[in-house]
């Protein structure tokens, strides 16, 4: 796909909830949130197949897409809201103004192949950004005078593929809330568009006194937000995460029976160990985390010549996973609860325990076991989370996983069918890769990675070869 292809845009607008609907309101920040503000907003593409032309979907979608859209962020309000940022000492918040807030929402046509934008062969990074909208950060000035940072939390640009698709692209800061609460805000959408409307047990809990902070997390993190804000005032901006020159994306689907045969791999090797009884946790995220990383780290071996080294064997990689809180803390956070409620899983193994002949069955030992530590150690440590996370992060050795198969992210179907393909788009960086279920199969698995294209090569021939052996 030619990135340089222009779009054209057929209509920039903005979408609130319904005149009256939302009193202005406040909401603080947790724990949970803070952390998130010196990454990059989170961007997601859900493409649909949608064979007709323009005029058609903005005669006949696009009303409905926006109305139904504005009744959710009725429901939604933080969506529609500003994250408010005061100099210190302030605390920043999240800020909704009755007939002030909106959601920015852009319509464009574009020229590219829709087929390629939804393919799962490797393709350079730069395809699908035109697709992903802009947060842009503002300023604004305080009643004593001084100026105060407005970080909007999600627009949408919706991409027309004429007699082909659309595209509808969405970014939104993940200080608001995790991904949990943005595909929970998703299928509500989709809901009031079919008309389902919502359900009063479905509805968003905005309660923020639900998280606790008894070890007092929130002081360490509020500094660390002032310095980060200190950053964005001298650098004007936010700044996403940028990608090595030559990358390319692609997708990995593991089939139902790919899966199984890994967990079959995996448990079998376990129940002949002797302490096979320390180890219980052999599930489909657990394998497809131990096969990809396990790939990722055999690829960039191959690449740089020195799996056949021993110089580095020793050196220790990192491996990164959300794990949901809700339902799993000290106090009781309901499913429904809207905001972050994530916390850091942290595995780290030796290089030559990743690259050797069981290196995979060693990554699901080693993620397993720290699943099932994470489901019983509350928030134990809080305060070491993000320290943790800086620290490797800076060795280069970090893989992150974004998104996860319980998000069914392919459940959002208004009307069209459901998604031909979701995308998570800060996979570019190279250093995140990206996890859903299968489109087209119960129980089977999507990976998104991106790699120079050298590595990519590697990873594609590893990856294979190591699904043929099972």
């Amino acid at each position: 796909m030619d990135e340089t292809k222009p779009l054209k845009v057929v209509e920039s607008s903005h979408v609130s909830p319904p005149p009256g609907s939302v009193p202005t309101t406040s909401l603080p920040l947790t724990f949970f949130d803070l952390p998130w503000f010196p990454l990059p907003n989170v961007q997601r593409l859900f493409f649909y197949e949608f064979p007709y032309p323009t005029l058609h979907f903005m005669e006949t979608i696009l009303p409905l897409l926006k109305q139904s859209l504005s009744l959710t962020l009725q429901q939604f309000f933080p969506f529609a809201a500003n994250v408010v940022c005061p100099p210190s000492p302030g605390k920043p918040y999240i800020r909704y103004e009755d007939g002030g807030s909106s959601v920015a929402f852009t319509v464009v046509e574009s020229p590219s192949d829709f087929r390629c934008a939804i393919a799962d062969y490797p393709r350079d990074v730069k395809s699908l950004r035109p697709f992903a909208p802009e947060l842009r950060t503002a300023l604004s000035e305080a009643k004593d005078g001084t100026q105060v940072v407005l970080l909007p939390a999600l627009a949408f640009q919706v991409t027309v593929f004429p007699n082909a698709g659309v595209c509808i692209g969405s970014s939104y800061f993940h200080v608001i809330g995790d991904g949990k609460a943005f595909m929970h805000f998703m299928k509500s959408w989709v809901d009031v568009y079919a008309a389902v409307g919502l359900e009063k047990s479905s509805l968003p809990l905005f309660n923020k006194d639900v998280i606790k902070d008894p070890i007092r997390v929130e002081s360490f993190l509020l500094k660390m937000y002032h310095d980060w804000l200190s950053s964005l005032r001298e650098n004007s901006g936010l700044t996403d995460v940028g990608s090595e020159v030559n990358m390319v994306r692609a997708t990995f689907v593991l089939s139902r029976a790919d899966v199984e045969r890994l967990k079959q791999l995996v448990a079998s090797q376990c129940k002949n160990e002797a302490n096979s009884n320390q180890f219980h946790h052999v599930s489909t995220f657990v394998v497809t985390c131990a096969l990809t990383w396990a790939s990722l780290i055999k690829s960039k071996a191959c690449v740089v010549n020195n799996l056949s080294y021993v110089d580095d064997a020793d050196e220790l990689y990192y491996f990164l996973f959300p794990f949901d809180c809700r339902n799993r803390l000290e106090f009781p956070v309901p499913s429904t609860y809207f905001g972050n409620c994530l916390k850091p899983g942290i595995v780290e193994m030796k290089k030559k325990e990743l690259t050797g002949e069981n290196g995979i069955v060693l990554a699901a030992k080693a993620i397993g076991s720290k699943v099932k530590e994470m489901g019983q150690s509350g928030i134990s440590g809080a305060e070491n989370w993000l320290p943790s996370i800086v620290e490797k992060s800076k060795t280069g050795r970090l893989i992150s996983l974004a998104g996860s198969p319980k998000l069914r992210v392919y459940d959002t179907n208004f009307g069209w069918g459901k998604p031909r393909k979701v995308e998570v788009m800060h996979v570019e960086s190279g250093q995140t890769i990206s996890m859903a279920e299968c489109r087209d199969e119960e129980g089977g698995i999507e990976v998104g990675v991106a790699l120079n294209k050298n590595q990519m090569d590697e990873f594609v021939a590893i990856f294979g070869q190591s699904l043929k052996l099972l």
